[in-house]
């Protein structure tokens, strides 16, 4: 298959990132966490303990940051200035900052330039919020996720499978970080007018990659 860029974008939990996982393996493309480069800065922010308010603290935290992608037995991990952050950045502290942070335009120009050099010889899956209409607007294939918000909290509530946090809680999460990614005034949340959309609700993971496999084979 040839060397295309391949936008995925939806909210918090709409199956985007096991998605584009299992649709880079089909394909033997090359996948990128978008919302991992995210989280990222935030660990790096709370592990620093930086006033990130503070402009001149920030951009000083991003000039000095490494992040980079390396696959490990088969799965993508994600590293911090060297360090296997992986498991690290989906702490519910770590998510919540990131999506404050990612309202920040001096944090979205660093992450948005290193997306885009990743992504300069093609034959990429990316995932996250602006993928098709911001990073990549001319993306050979663009895909919008969707899901009920409750049926995304109990995904996501499954894959973190921790008894202390309760499935209302994640369902309140998810419901606010829609609102923050929607009308955020830097690259909001929303679907490319070229976009294919999905609604994930009834459909399994295989179903999804399925899906999104036969658009492109179709559509090349």
């Amino acid at each position: 298959m040839g060397n295309y860029i391949i936008a995925i974008d939806g909210p918090a939990a709409s199956g985007k990132s096991t998605t584009a996982k299992g649709l880079a393996k089909l394909l033997n493309y090359t996948y990128i966490d978008t919302g991992a480069m995210f989280r990222a800065v935030a660990l790096a922010i709370l592990e620093e303990n930086i006033d990130y308010q503070n402009e001149e603290n920030l951009n000083e935290l991003l000039n000095s940051i490494n992040i980079e992608f390396r696959l490990i037995k088969e799965v993508q991990n994600i590293f911090l200035n060297g360090v296997n952050v992986s498991d690290k950045i989906r702490l519910p502290e770590v998510t919540k900052l990131s999506s404050i942070i990612a309202t920040y335009p001096a944090v979205r120009s660093k992450l948005l330039e290193l997306q885009r050099e990743f992504g300069k010889n093609g034959r990429i899956i990316m995932d996250g919020r602006d993928i098709g209409t911001v990073i990549f607007p001319n993306a050979d294939f663009k895909f919008f996720l969707t899901g009920s918000t409750r049926i995304r909290a109990e995904r996501r509530w499954k894959e973190l499978n921790d008894p202390n946090v309760s499935l209302e809680e994640i369902e309140e999460d998810l419901i606010w970080r829609d609102k923050n990614d929607s009308s955020r005034s830097i690259a909001p949340l929303q679907k490319a007018v070229d976009a294919y959309e999905v609604d994930t609700n009834d459909m399994s993971v295989e179903e999804q990659v399925n899906y999104l496999y036969r658009i492109i084979e179709d559509k090349r």
